[in-house]
């Protein structure tokens, strides 16, 4: 089976809706997608921006990575068809169906994510109803992190189980981690650092994917 083309994601965690729009805006030319990083200070130690700073954001079509205590409180009230990556230890399977109905209403999609210390187990027996599966390759909760390599065998293990998933991978992704984590099966690379610290985005995103795919840029 042919390995399924990359796509790279921009990751923003931010802490204002300043922040969040001049990111988005940045991206908005050169990606499909932009993921938003969620944090409430509960799930993990730091907080970012609020339900308020979500509301009337550009038209795009926006992951988002929910990394909070109490996920469909929040989905609720993001309206739009957009695809939401819950933290499976932070739901039961009531809760994951609860949180999937409200999604299908938006005609959103569910995913989830899963910690590095998390064993795939966990996991699998949500995956049959999610359309994304989001392995972090860092621990979540603050920016800046090194690339787990370790976790390259869960996403392995997960592409044999199910060849056609979209598998995502965030956390300290650059150009040699980008390429391990496509290797070992990750078809979607969400990036923040190596995109947006670079003086230009469209050529940051391309670089990345190039290493991906092992083309040297």
């Amino acid at each position: 089976m042919e390995p399924m083309e990359p796509e790279i994601i921009p990751a923003i965690l931010v802490k204002t809706r300043d922040e969040l729009l001049a990111r988005i805006s940045s991206v908005l030319p050169f990606v499909k997608e932009i993921q938003l990083d969620i944090m409430d200070g509960e799930f993990v130690p730091n907080k970012t921006i609020g339900l308020e700073d979500l509301k009337n954001l550009p038209p795009a079509k926006y992951e988002f990575h929910w990394m909070v205590k109490n996920p469909l409180k929040w989905i609720e009230q993001i309206p739009g068809p957009h695809t939401h990556l819950v933290h499976v230890e932070t739901i039961d399977s009531k809760e994951f169906e609860k949180i999937t109905t409200a999604i299908k209403l938006k005609g959103g999609k569910i995913g989830l994510a899963l910690n590095p210390e998390t064993p795939l187990e966990t996991l699998l027996p949500f995956v049959p109803k999610a359309k994304r599966i989001l392995i972090m390759t860092v621990h979540p909760g603050f920016s800046g992190q090194n690339y787990i390599e370790q976790m390259g065998k869960k996403i392995k293990k997960l592409r044999q189980l199910y060849p056609n998933l979209d598998i995502e991978v965030d956390g300290g992704i650059n150009h040699s981690s980008a390429a391990h984590a496509y290797s070992c099966g990750a078809n979607i690379l969400a990036a923040a650092s190596a995109i947006f610290s670079s003086s230009d985005i469209k050529s940051a995103i391309a670089d990345l994917k190039k290493a991906a795919i092992g083309v040297p840029s």
